[in-house]
């Protein structure tokens, strides 16, 4: 749940209970609880998504930890049925609407996002016998740093395929912009660079 702290604030300040009624009220609900609402129903959702929960028994128990409120099991499940999935739909839909420069500036984001991560590319033995990979296949592997804000590669460094994404990283890494990497490329020493 650590990975996600970001996230779930960010859905929890963009999506509040004030936005999910007018949507109800479109899809023609009448969400009657006065604790357990659908926005309640979101967020647990939101949290059993990120938390890979295993069913409403054990995220009954998981959701307190979560600071969320505390429900019954049976409520969760009726609850989950009975509010109609296009209110999620929509919900998300108006999540990503609101994920603009307006945001940024009112999260106060001073930098772009980099985005960094890598993808291989395999082909026969004999094609690249420099670059042995697994078995019968040779690969190269391109680590690319994509700047979110113009959709467009900053910089992009190959390697042979069995290379580890970790010491690429401080090569990939930018001042210019916050970095947004998988657990490959992080390094806990080089955390403390960070600003």
């Amino acid at each position: 749940m650590k990975k996600s702290t970001m996230f779930t604030n960010l859905v929890q300040t963009l999506l509040q209970e004030k936005d999910v009624k007018p949507i109800l009220e479109e899809l023609g609900y009448e969400d009657t609880a006065r604790k357990f609402t659908a926005h309640q129903l979101l967020l647990f959702f939101m949290h059993a998504a990120l938390g890979q929960w295993s069913g409403y028994r054990s995220g009954v128990s998981k959701a307190v930890s979560c600071n969320l409120m505390p429900v019954n099991h049976s409520t969760f499940s009726f609850k989950a049925g009975d509010v109609p999935s296009e209110l999620f739909k929509r919900l998300f839909h108006l999540l990503i609407t609101r994920c603009n420069l307006e945001t940024k500036r009112r999260l106060h984001l001073p930098k772009d996002l980099l985005l960094v991560d890598s993808t291989t590319i395999t082909v026969g033995k004999t094609r690249l016998a420099w670059a042995l990979y697994h078995g019968e296949r040779a690969g190269i592997k391109l680590h690319v740093a994509w700047a979110a804000a113009t959709e467009q590669p900053v910089q992009v460094i190959e390697t042979i395929g069995t290379a580890h994404d970790g010491p690429i990283g401080a090569k990939l890494a930018d001042k210019n912009y916050i970095l947004v990497n998988d657990r490959a490329y992080g390094k806990i020493k080089r955390f403390d660079e960070y600003l």
